[in-house]
């Protein structure tokens, strides 16, 4: 059974860095893209960041571009997201996702129904 586990969360003033990390288990992860999504209160889930399954290439929503890196590390399963120059909009709850089946594409999946198994979430709050 997939199972995600994000951890690293918490609270930091906004310019502030903190790290994410995910721990995947269940099965070997090692040709799946994997992603960060956030949920912010009274908002919808949407698309933080994108790695593909050998850490090559990497996608991020725009409003982080700059600021986040995503990033993998196959032999211990796991994600992660560097957050840099943080504001008080990134607080939300984030999670990592990866799909249930391997994607072979070029395009990167950023769409929320494209993923099948979800962590838990680690809330990050950034205060002003």
């Amino acid at each position: 059974q997939v199972r995600l586990v994000e951890s690293g969360g918490g609270l930091v003033q906004a310019g502030g860095s903190l790290r994410l990390s995910c721990a995947a288990s269940g099965r070997t992860f090692d040709s799946y893209n994997m992603a960060w999504f956030r949920q912010a209160p009274g908002k919808e889930r949407e698309f933080v960041a994108v790695v593909n399954w050998s850490g090559a290439r990497t996608e991020y929503a725009d409003s982080v571009k700059g600021r986040f890196t995503i990033s993998r590390d196959n032999r211990k399963s796991a994600i992660y997201l560097q957050m840099s120059s943080l504001r008080p909009e990134d607080t939300a709850v984030y999670f990592c996702a990866v799909p249930d089946e391997i994607v072979l594409s070029p395009r990167l999946p950023t769409g929320l129904d494209e993923y099948d198994y979800w962590g838990q979430g680690t809330q990050v709050t950034v205060s002003s």
